[in-house]
């Protein structure tokens, strides 16, 4: 079935920022009782040690410095399901991407830790992921803020157009090198980037290939955030390693679909 949104959630204006400039700010996605309730589901999912969810590095390590993630929290939590596959959100992806119909790749619940907090560097999305190059331009992510986020407890920075580029290989999150280094015979028109502060419970979306970058976490209390990527129905796979798809025993070209990449929206 179609799942339509209230103009008011995402205006025409909206979509045709994001499509210019590769991300887009929509306040108010949750309202205070989702936020409520997806918060206790985060932090409960957090404490799982023995599901299918996949967490990146362990306390102490050089990435849980930049990122304390777990990845498809969905597999192990129904509340995260409920939110993971929300319609709403599954709509907002829809129209943003312009497809005929968006699949869930995973979502992963990224927490900014308090203390030795590090700022995720530069980068894109779209080279880590084990997609083919066909859809990169139409992939996307939600970020979803369940604290109020600024500059003092790591929110988002996006650089506008940034998308136009092109894919680039994927930059070391810890060891971080200069994506810019790359893009010196590129047109990005400007190279000033936007600060996206934001009140919990709303969104940034940013596509695959935007360039975005989050600052470190200065204060004493855990910046949390869920962020859900869509890819387009029949994206297929390019036999990269991935901790998604290595466990799946897909065939290069293959689509990526079925129960663990679900269909959620489509016209």
């Amino acid at each position: 079935m179609k799942h339509l949104l209230s103009k008011n959630l995402l205006t025409e204006e909206k979509v045709m920022f994001y499509r210019e400039n590769g991300f887009v700010q929509i306040d108010n996605v949750l309202n205070l009782e989702e936020i409520s309730e997806l918060r206790t589901y985060l932090d409960e999912v957090m404490d799982e040690n023995n599901g299918l969810s996949i967490q990146t590095d362990t306390k102490g390590g050089a990435y849980y410095k930049v990122l304390n993630q777990r990845v498809n929290t969905w597999r192990d939590h129904a509340g995260m399901a409920r939110y993971v596959s929300h319609p709403r959100l599954a709509s907002i992806a829809l129209q943003l991407s312009g497809v005929s119909g968006v699949r869930l790749f995973h979502d992963h619940a990224l927490l900014k830790m308090p203390g030795d907090s590090k700022p995720t560097p530069w980068h894109q999305d779209f080279p880590y992921w084990p997609l083919n190059k066909e859809t990169s331009k139409k992939t996307l992510s939600i970020w979803i803020a369940l604290d109020d986020v600024d500059e003092n407890n790591g929110c988002m920075m996006f650089l506008p157009k940034s998308h136009e580029v092109g894919q680039l290989k994927p930059i070391n999150l810890v060891d971080p090198e200069d994506i810019f280094e790359y893009t010196k015979s590129s047109s990005i028109p400007d190279k000033t980037p936007v600060i996206v502060r934001m009140k919990a419970g709303s969104c940034t979306v940013h596509s695959g290939l935007t360039f975005h970058h989050a600052h470190a976490n200065k204060t004493n209390k855990p910046r949390r955030a869920l962020v859900i990527i869509y890819m387009p129905d029949g994206t297929t796979y390019n036999n990269k390693p991935h901790v998604i798809t290595d466990p799946l025993n897909l065939a290069k070209d293959e689509k990526l679909q079925h129960g663990i990449f679900p269909l959620l929206a489509f016209r």
